[in-house]
């Protein structure tokens, strides 16, 4: 476990403690440690690993945003759309409270 770290704070733990649980170098420490624990210890260092999105994800989610807004637009200003819209307005602002 890492210097300072709480029992159980698995987000403190290094590589080694997970190499350990998993066996490699824990022989005749007298440590059992649990499936459940192992895996959870594994999921939390791969997500805390992820350092966000890289240039080329970045990329990719503005192109596709901006394809995303452009087949918007184009569904919204068609004139099935507009039609629909202006006699929902139409009939709202003709009704009788």
């Amino acid at each position: 476990m890492v210097h300072g770290a709480q029992k159980g704070d698995v987000m403190t733990r290094t590589t080694q403690d997970v190499r350990k649980q998993d066996g490699a170098g824990a022989k005749g420490t007298g440590e059992t440690i649990s499936l459940k624990q192992r895996l959870t210890t594994r999921l939390l260092l791969a997500a805390a690993q992820d350092d966000g999105m890289s240039t080329a994800e970045y990329a990719i989610g503005t192109i596709a945003a901006a394809a995303f807004g452009a087949v918007l637009y184009t569904v919204v200003t068609g004139d099935s759309v507009v039609g629909a819209l202006t006699g929902l307005v139409q009939r709202a602002l003709s009704t009788s409270v």
